[in-house]
């Protein structure tokens, strides 16, 4: 298994912490942080956004990652969710340890 990171975004006005808590009970990610506020400046529908939101960063693996796609698109907000994935070049042996033991 691969560790992987998954970053969306949400509106500010949403909770996340419902979604958050369903990932990490469902074993699809082991640990998912809310950074409560950030400001994003964005193209849609022809027109420059400039909206606050809150960003989730999803710790998970590369074995979990169709089903927390799925779980994570059919409860997100938006009309196209942000569903990027990262694969961090390092880990301590300690974090990627306890990262595979509770996904």
């Amino acid at each position: 298994m691969n560790p992987l990171i998954v970053l969306t975004t949400v509106g500010a006005t949403f909770d996340p912490l419902p979604l958050a808590h369903q990932l990490v009970e469902k074993r699809l990610a082991a640990c998912v942080n809310v950074i409560p506020q950030i400001q994003s400046v964005y193209r849609w529908q022809g027109k420059i956004e400039n909206e606050m939101e809150k960003l989730l960063l999803i710790k998970t693996v590369d074995a979990r990652l169709a089903e927390l796609r799925k779980t994570l698109l059919a409860s997100h907000p938006y009309e196209v969710p942000e569903f990027i994935v990262l694969e961090p070049e390092e880990l301590s042996d300690a974090y990627k340890a306890w990262l595979l033991s509770n996904v």
